[in-house]
């Protein structure tokens, strides 16, 4: 590739009012762009990897999987597996002591299947051998008699099909009733939308290293993000007691629902408790596609009625999600998807019926922003629809009805939160426009297809779409949020403690910042995670940033009271009238003045404290009820350029404006921001996993196209709103989200813009983007 191709390097700015602040921003503490700790030995290639681990005596495991959708099996022969050369142990679901299901919420799902096999890559058996390739030769050589039978691949046929699993095929069913059925608009429409199968894909495959301990127990090492729950499940399947199973988080090279499924870790523990011996497993691209949890496939019916000035009247959905062959995360993926079904606009009639149900397709499951993402992209589809008919700007549309603070969501939550919708589209509405290609360098390589391409200039159209996207935060519908941390400052050395696992997100640095702000101490340590530690719960929903965040920030404040009684005392006056800045101890009246340093000096203090937000509660019968803890808020606006001949889509550029509460890391904030975009643009052009007959096709990185650099538009981020949420703790809301979320629905709007097609599944196809 020529120099010429860098004009298409993605570019992500601050607006120009944050570069301004940035330059006010503290050095240190709360504000700063503190760099991530490991992010030295990421860039150099040093930093340890749950795949890098080692130990004396190390087998190595394989997991024989299922090449069938859906099969009954009629008999397992391991015998010629078992006695090949340095083969240690194989095991199936006759040699599972405890539990033979397992599942966060539902025990649905089979350690190893034992009379049939529900989905392609189902786990029959686990082999640990000295060498890793005889461990796959012994899996190979395991015989199963499978009767293959029909898969059950359409959700909607799952009503009608014999039950897939003893629980039946419905997973859940919400039924959402809000305000009068009766109710009509002066203007109509209906469309159908069909989201696809996005998976996590993670760069590095799922690993990890199982050792068994003198008291019975294992100790396993993995890339955990919820490592207490992975705890439990694991110890109920191996018959032990918690206290005897202990995970340890290492490597975790990033997350975002792919990390969230024991199905690797479980095996793995069963053959070091089998074996005595350390056992250690690293997933081939192949079985990291077959065997984590992926985007919920969705069909969504919708129909909005409006009146004659483009206010919205009713709103009637009907959602389909698949959940593939076990239940998993789907029952709070459709709470999500019904709850935010009409989008963050006002909405005062509301009629949503949502199912999700068992197929045999692959299990899906935790994956960003899921159920928002597939509703986001079907109702602002909607809103471009009713544009069209009124004959209206499709953004003043979504500005005459957006939701603000005070208003009724459809569940009947009031939005008590800062709700700055408005802000956010006005501020992507109003940024400049790229220019056109004919007036930038290098004119040839930004068009669809490149200099080399078949289509012409002539065929290229530009088109300007909109979407607005809304996530919750934390968990949802009752879920006990709550984490644990400690502080301890020893030798002018703090360290923080809390089993808030580090997926990228930015944990670890924020807790570095909030002990910075709160005990002036610059030397801030954040120690491994464990499941000898207190629970701080799974790393989603921005969890850690408020749970885990609000714990660290008050086990700090309680260290900081044990640092000042003595002074306060001393002076005769209260802790109060002491301040902490730049390592300094000073008192309102300016007569005591000390450093931080000093006052530390031989002494050893801690803290252990605990944050757990305001409860929630479970939709009711009607899909009523207060069910979310707080709400996040995305506007962007999206230019692409479309070869109306070919079908082909270049996104010139993504122009975001976000409400985050405040902003702890500006460069973290950033980098987050561009990361959930591009994941989105992903879901928006290029990532389906294509299951036919319920088999994974082109199980790889080379069948399944993420986008690279090179696909990644120049991300503009125009305007951070900091309208801080009172009741979280900082004020600040979930980043990475909300815009994963909002970027594919307005990447498919902009080629509506472009096409005058309807645009209705994701990711777009060629052929819905040309033009006769």
């Amino acid at each position: 590739m020529s120099n010429d191709a860098a004009t298409a390097i993605p570019a992500v700015e601050l607006p120009r009012q944050e570069q301004a602040q940035e330059q006010e921003r503290p050095t240190r503490g709360l504000g700063a762009s503190l760099p991530p700790a490991d992010a030295r030995a990421k860039a150099e290639g040093t930093f340890p990897y749950a795949a890098d681990l080692w130990a004396e005596g190390l087998l190595w495991a394989a997991i024989l999987r299922s090449p069938h959708a859906h099969a009954r099996i009629r008999s397992v022969d391991t015998s010629a597996a078992a006695a090949m050369p340095g083969v240690r142990a194989v095991v199936t679901h006759a040699d599972v002591p405890g539990d033979a299901a397992y599942g966060r919420n539902v025990a649905d799902r089979p350690v190893f299947a034992a009379d049939v096999v529900r989905h392609h890559g189902e786990a029959i058996a686990a082999v640990a051998a000295d060498h890793p390739d005889a461990a796959r030769l012994a899996a190979a050589a395991i015989i199963v008699d499978y009767e293959v039978l029909e898969p059950v691949t359409d959700p909607e046929q799952a009503f009608s099909a014999p039950p897939l699993h003893p629980d039946g095929n419905l997973i859940r069913h919400i039924p959402l009733r809000y305000g009068d059925p009766e109710v009509t608009g002066e203007v109509v429409v209906e469309g159908l939308y069909r989201i696809g199968r996005q998976d996590p894909a993670p760069i590095g495959a799922e690993a990890g290293l199982a050792v068994p301990r003198p008291d019975g127990g294992v100790e396993i090492y993995t890339a955990s993000t919820d490592p207490h729950t992975d705890r439990d499940l694991a110890a109920a399947c191996f018959g032990l007691p918690p206290e005897q199973v202990k995970i340890v988080v290492t490597g975790v090279p990033g997350a975002m629902g792919d990390r969230e499924d024991p199905g690797f870790q479980i095996p793995l523990g069963l053959l070091a408790l089998r074996t005595g011996a350390p056992v250690k497993l690293a997933a081939t691209r192949e079985e990291s596609f077959l065997g984590h949890a992926h985007r919920h496939p969705t069909l969504l019916r919708y129909r909005h009625h409006a009146d004659t000035e483009g206010r919205l009247v009713k709103v009637e959905a009907q959602i389909l999600l698949d959940g593939g062959a076990y239940a998993d995360a789907s029952a709070e993926s459709l709470a999500a998807a019904v709850s935010f079904a009409c989008g963050p606009y006002v909405v005062p009639h509301a009629f949503v019926e949502g199912w999700v149900v068992r197929t045999n397709n692959p299990p899906s499951g935790h994956v960003r922003g899921e159920g928002a993402m597939q509703v986001c992209a079907a109702y602002e589809g909607q809103m471009d629809k009713l544009a069209g008919k009124l004959g209206m700007d499709p953004a003043e549309l979504r500005t005459r009805n957006v939701l603000a603070t005070g208003d009724l969501l459809p569940t009947g939550q009031t939005v008590t939160c800062p709700a700055p919708v408005a802000e956010l589209l006005q501020a992507v509405r109003e940024y400049p426009l790229p220019p056109l290609p004919a007036d930038a360098a290098a004119a040839e390589w930004l068009l669809p297809g490149g200099p080399e391409g078949a289509g012409e200039p002539s065929a290229v159209r530009r088109g300007v779409g909109y979407a607005l996207g809304m996530v919750h935060m934390l968990g949802a519908e009752g879920t006990d949020e709550v984490s644990t941390a400690t502080v301890k400052v020893e030798g002018g050395v703090a360290t923080v403690l809390c089993a808030a696992v580090e997926t990228g997100q930015g944990f670890s640095t924020l807790a570095r910042q909030i002990v910075q702000e709160v005990l002036g101490v610059e030397d801030v340590r954040v120690a491994p995670v464990d499941t000898d530690q207190p629970s701080a719960g799974p790393a989603a929903h921005g969890r850690h940033t408020w749970v885990s965040g609000g714990a660290v920030e008050r086990a700090a404040k309680m260290v900081r009271t044990q640092l000042l009684q003595p002074l306060a005392h001393k002076f005769g006056m209260s802790t109060e009238l002491l301040q902490i800045a730049d390592g300094r101890i000073t008192s309102y009246d300016g007569v005591l003045s000390t450093t931080v340093a000093e006052e530390l000096a031989g002494k050893e203090l801690w803290a252990t404290a605990q944050c757990r937000p305001h409860p929630t509660e479970p939709l009711d019968e009607a899909g009523q009820g207060d069910a979310f803890v707080g709400l996040a808020f995305c506007a962007i606006r999206a230019v692409v350029d479309v070869d109306v001949e070919l079908g082909s889509v270049r996104v010139v550029e993504l122009a975001v404006a976000q409400d985050v509460g405040r902003v702890l890391n500006p460069a973290q904030l950033a980098t987050r921001i561009e990361a959930g975009v591009t994941q989105g643009l992903g879901a928006a052009l290029t990532e389906n996993l294509r299951t036919p007959r319920g088999l994974v096709r082109h199980p790889d990185l080379t069948g399944y196209a993420l986008p690279t650099a090179l696909d990644t538009p120049d991300i503009r981020i125009v305007k951070l709103v900091e309208e801080r949420d009172v009741v979280a703790p900082f004020g600040a809301k979930a980043a990475s989200a909300v815009p994963v979320v909002t970027s594919p629905a307005a990447v498919a709007s902009a080629v509506r813009a472009a096409t005058g097609r309807p645009v209705n599944r994701l990711p777009i196809r060629p052929q819905a983007a040309v033009v006769n």
